[in-house]
């Protein structure tokens, strides 16, 4: 008997790409079954009903889960995996950025080698905005400089996993989660597959550059607790600069009077040190946000309707 590839596929408002991406992954020729895991994460527009358009052409392969709300690609992602029967496991994106093609060599590479996780990776960001590039190249250059877990520069949420890593990554339940690097965390072998990038075959990214960066803050603040040292680090030396420049002034005022021109360097101190304080703050602010929201154990996602009935099948 074939093993079975489950392949999980979040949506949201995805109504143009859901039956392209269907037809395209049906001419990608693999050896075993396969399922198809749309989870609909509370769309706005038809994608519910392409999903179940196609659960009535293809009832045996074609599953969907529909979420009460937007509850984000994270939960969608964790979702998707939750409901995963297979064997194998193959995470993707519907807009086709991540190209199917790859998936005969990703099955070849997962089974002939001790490999239990084949990911991937841009090599090129060619059509986005410089921005989003420039910004993007950064974040994973700090986020590898200040966090014990390692995440390759480029690497897509686009891989085929085993089983027994699926059910790695579903032991962790944390509400604020940043799957690339739960990914890394969890361990097991993976091999990146390089690729150029690939624009969407239909319809508009929901990702804006605001929602990019503050996806990159909670990876980083989940998986470093570098920025509440270096908070520490700069409220120390704040601290002295602060008794360095007491014991200036206080020399200053007694070889040569209190001139009132010293407005102007008072106001600029206030500021750095305000400004300084303001964003220690912030940074010790996200995590309690994160604590928070762990503490309220709140469920990842709300499933609306689906036509799975039995969420643990494997």
């Amino acid at each position: 008997m074939q093993p079975l590839l489950s392949i999980v596929v979040p949506c949201f408002n995805e109504e143009e790409m859901i039956p392209i991406f269907y037809d395209y992954l049906e001419n990608i020729p693999l050896p075993l079954n396969r399922e198809y895991i749309f989870v609909n994460d509370g769309s706005k527009d038809n994608s519910l009903q392409q999903m179940k358009r196609l659960k009535q052409l293809d009832p045996s392969h074609v599953h969907y889960v529909s979420f009460s709300r937007n509850f984000g690609k994270e939960a969608g992602i964790y979702a998707g995996l939750q409901y995963a029967a297979g064997d194998f496991v193959v995470l993707m994106d519907v807009d086709l950025q991540d190209p199917p093609e790859l998936l005969p060599e990703m099955f070849n590479i997962l089974t002939t080698t001790d490999y239990d996780c084949v990911g991937t990776r841009r090599l090129t960001r060619e059509g986005e905005p410089p921005i989003r590039s420039f910004f993007s190249k950064k974040f994973y250059q700090v986020i590898n400089k200040i966090s014990q877990t390692e995440i390759v520069d480029g690497a897509r949420d686009y891989r085929m996993m085993t089983r027994q890593m699926v059910d790695a990554i579903l032991q962790m339940t944390e509400y604020n989660r940043f799957s690339k690097g739960i990914f890394s965390w969890v361990g097991f072998n993976t091999k990146y597959l390089p690729y150029n990038n690939i624009e969407r075959k239909a319809g508009e990214t929901s990702w804006s550059f605001w929602q990019l960066l503050l996806y990159a803050l909670d990876g980083i603040t989940s998986f470093s607790t570098v920025p509440l040292t270096l908070s520490s680090v700069l409220g120390f030396i704040l601290f002295i600069l602060a008794i360095v420049l007491g014991i200036f002034f206080l020399i200053r005022t007694l070889l040569f009077g209190n001139p009132t021109s010293g407005w102007t360097s008072l106001i600029v101190i206030i500021l750095f040190v305000s400004g300084s304080q303001l964003f220690s703050l912030g940074i010790l602010g996200k995590y309690l946000s994160h604590i928070y929201l762990e503490s309220k154990k709140r469920p990842l996602f709300i499933v609306k309707e689906s036509d799975i009935r039995n969420k643990d099948r494997h």
